[in-house]
């Protein structure tokens, strides 16, 4: 029988190390769901439907243990099973998606075939749906072997004691709650911020570590401890070979899903970031790009194309030609995310005294504000050429905050701007959802002069038709005078809309048309075209009694926006 003192240490020990366990079990659910979601871009339906899943599966692992027969031999087979899975599941969901996206490809340019004979039906078509679905099972499978974690500690606590504790469950449980809570601190504070497969090493060595400590402290309950010792020691080898090359390799292996050559992929704490690079062959006259070959860069964040540098003179010329074109004045103006720096290069064309850009990743901003710091000196010299260094600008204040929050530090303080663009992302996430509401909308024409506009990108008009008017009808329901909304193809996007309107006075066309020219010579954009771009197909309004506005809570944009784009693309 083991002394008092012997049966407190161990009891102290296993309590530590269910909190321990408890908090990488969480972490691993958000590794998968937030790897996945980055990937794919359906970051909010991947981490519910994950963490759903895990839940079930996790129960099903508590029943499960009922069949393994020694608890003491079984805890520390599935420590090394959970942290062999759950450093390398990022790396085979990686792997498993490069390879079914590029095989059509391969297949193509082995046989010849054109562009339109692409092989993507039937088993290809099957193939990706599962490399796809595949974080899914791998959280199901992490998971199930999680789920065993509690019954089995709750054995071990027994049988070293020697009798049923009235209490072990109890106990048991809130360790693993008071861990899990300790596991999501440490994932927002710490490992969201660095490399995904770090995060998931760092992890996986708790687990091989809980298991080290099993085969130290209870030697003589196992069945072959030398054999776990050797796996203890050839896992431990594989997770700092993971730790070190992991990023590397994911990196490799997620490049294949671009068309294009990645160039540079970095990890912020709110997103991934990509950019890609595409020689065209052709010859240019722009000298300060430093070749001589005409090259096309593409920026991503989360998967999802943000802009092109062969066609982001179009959107950028619609978003900011409007609004300043039909502003009296142009001392003040208010930027609201574009953190690139492109329409406040255009902006700026209209030589405005003082300009407040509002952008919530602080490290998007710094890679545009000093590209040179952050990228290779070739894409760092293409970028400063893009946004003409417009981040820099003495006349440019940057908050590097979130909007939501920042309006009202703005209003407390009297500002008004005389124009304000809203160049956010489209509202794909619930956190985006907020920024384009009746109380967001309602509380920038506060910050409005009395005769200022504002412009809003709108997301697609075709693709997303509802989103589009939700977003013109949310912003008429915050009492602005006249609402009015415009569309142009982008070829990098398709077809693509705005949003705009006036505080008071005339309507935005109104003042258009008592203009000869814009004001300012832009790349793409004349006086014509934009007018023409406020006509819409027939009956592109007729459903719009039916079409709700989006308020504060409702998610209905959100909603609205996953719907539109399920349909289209068929993402699920």
């Amino acid at each position: 029988m083991l002394s008092k003192d012997s049966r407190l240490l161990d009891d102290i020990l296993l309590i530590l190390t269910m909190a321990i366990l408890a908090g990488c079990g969480l972490i691993y659910e958000y590794l998968l769901s937030h790897y996945a979601g980055r990937v794919l871009g359906v970051m909010e339906s991947t981490i519910y439907t994950m963490i759903g899943l895990m839940i079930v599966s996790m129960g099903l692992g508590a029943f499960a243990a009922r069949k393994v027969r020694c608890a003491f031999n079984g805890f520390v087979y599935l420590e090394l099973i959970i942290a062999l899975l759950g450093s390398s599941a990022i790396l085979f969901i990686g792997g498993l998606i490069a390879v079914t996206q590029t095989l059509p490809h391969l297949i193509a340019d082995m046989f010849a075939l054109p562009p339109d004979m692409l092989p993507q039906g039937g088993l290809f078509n099957t193939l990706s749906f599962l490399a796809i679905k595949s974080p899914y099972f791998f959280g199901v499978v992490i998971g199930f072997f999680i789920g065993m974690e509690i019954p089995l500690i709750a054995r071990i606590r027994e049988q070293i004691h020697g009798q049923h504790l009235a209490n072990n469950l109890g106990t048991i449980y809130g360790a693993d709650y008071i861990g899990a809570g300790l596991g999501a601190a440490i994932w927002v504070l710490f490992l969201l911020s660095i490399d995904i497969s770090k995060a998931a090493a760092l992890t996986a060595s708790l687990n091989l570590i809980a298991g080290a400590f099993f085969i130290m402290r209870y030697w003589r309950h196992l069945h072959w401890p030398k054999m776990f010792v050797v796996g203890h020691v050839f896992l431990a080898l594989l997770i700092v070979v993971m730790f070190n090359y992991g990023n590397q390799w994911l990196n490799q292996m997620n490049s294949l899903l671009y068309l294009d050559k990645v160039v540079h992929v970095q990890k912020t704490n709110y997103q991934q970031l990509t950019f890609t690079e595409r020689e065209m062959g052709l010859n240019t006259t722009d000298s300060a790009l430093g070749n001589t070959q005409s090259t096309i860069i593409n920026f991503y964040i989360n998967g999802r194309l943000q802009f092109s540098s062969i066609d982001e003179h179009i959107y950028h010329d619609y978003l900011v030609a409007p609004v300043l074109a039909g502003s009296a004045r142009h001392d003040n103006i208010l930027i609201i995310g574009g953190g690139d720096g492109l329409a406040l290069r255009d902006v700026l064309k209209y030589s405005p005294k003082n300009v407040t850009l509002i952008d919530l990743d602080s490290e998007l901003i710094d890679i545009f504000q000093n590209p040179e710091d952050h990228l290779n000196a070739d894409l760092a010299r293409k970028i400063a050429y893009l946004n003409k260094s417009s981040l820099q600008d003495e006349r440019v204040t940057v908050l590097r905050s979130d909007a939501f929050l920042t309006i009202n530090t703005l209003l407390k303080s009297g500002q008004i701007f005389d124009a304000i663009i809203v160049d956010l992302p489209d509202p794909s996430h619930p956190d985006l959802n907020k920024l384009y509401t009746v109380n967001f909308y309602a509380r920038l024409k506060q910050l409005l002069s009395g005769d200022g506009i504002i412009a809003i990108q709108s997301t697609s008009p075709y693709h997303a038709k509802e989103s589009f008017i939700s977003i013109g009808k949310t912003l008429k329901a915050a009492d602005y005078n006249h609402v009015q909304q415009y569309h142009d193809n982008v070829p990098s996007f398709g077809e693509w809309g705005w949003t705009i309107a006036t505080k008071m006075g005339a309507s935005p066309l109104a003042r258009l048309n008592k203009l000869d020219k814009l004001p300012v010579e832009h790349t793409w954009l004349n006086l014509e075209i934009l007018k023409a771009a406020f006509i819409f197909p027939n009956d592109f309004y007729k459903n719009e009694e039916n079409i709700d506005i989006n308020t504060l809570g409702s998610h209905t944009l959100y909603q609205l926006h996953q719907k539109a784009w399920t349909n289209q693309q068929g993402v699920q």
